[in-house]
């Protein structure tokens, strides 16, 4: 369920926990849970862009363009990672955007969930929210998706898989992983 990459580096400072991966595997779900275990805060990095902006990220993306969205997007998550412990889950597009996941890697422990295609689609079709996936096949964006930014969610230190049961235990796996 759980490698890391480096497990000599892999225990925690007290840094800024960064959950990164794709939509639909758990991170604003799991990094709640996360962040109540180890009682520091969490933030939504998605909710914080909207509160940011005055307006939700579909209406963002409509009016401006995925570029203003990204450079939104680091800014916020640059004030976030500020050397307090909490727990911050980001969106599925931002640890994709160079100087978003370089200033992540750079201050934060950087955690990678990942699940199969068909476990992100079973979970997100429940709900149609997910811009990326309206009017079309789940399976088929995830499997595309996951194979353009899977290689880059793994440069995070550790990697925790989400798997099909309670959120509970990649809240464990996580915490393994941590040394807590």
């Amino acid at each position: 369920m759980l490698q890391s990459h480096n497990p000599v580096d892999a225990s925690w400072n007290g840094s800024p926990i960064v959950l990164v991966g794709l939509m639909g595997v758990g991170k604003s779900t799991v990094g709640r849970r996360l962040a109540n275990r180890l009682r520091v805060p969490f933030v939504d990095a998605d909710t914080a862009i909207e509160q940011a902006a005055g307006m939700s990220i579909p209406e963002i993306f409509e009016h401006y363009g995925e570029p203003y969205f990204r450079d939104g997007e680091r800014r916020v998550i640059a004030r976030l990672v500020d050397g307090r412990p909490k727990v911050i889950a980001t969106g599925g597009g931002a640890f994709i955007n160079d100087e978003t996941r370089a200033l992540i890697l750079e201050q934060a422990t950087a955690i990678w969930l990942n699940a199969s295609p068909e476990v992100l689609a079973e979970r997100v079709k429940r709900r149609d929210t997910r811009p990326l996936l309206r009017g079309k096949d789940p399976l088929k964006v995830l499997r595309e998706l996951s194979a353009v930014r899977n290689p880059i969610y793994s440069l995070a230190p550790i990697h925790v898989s989400s798997k099909r049961g309670p959120h509970e235990a990649t809240v464990n796996a996580i915490l393994k992983a941590i040394g807590r």
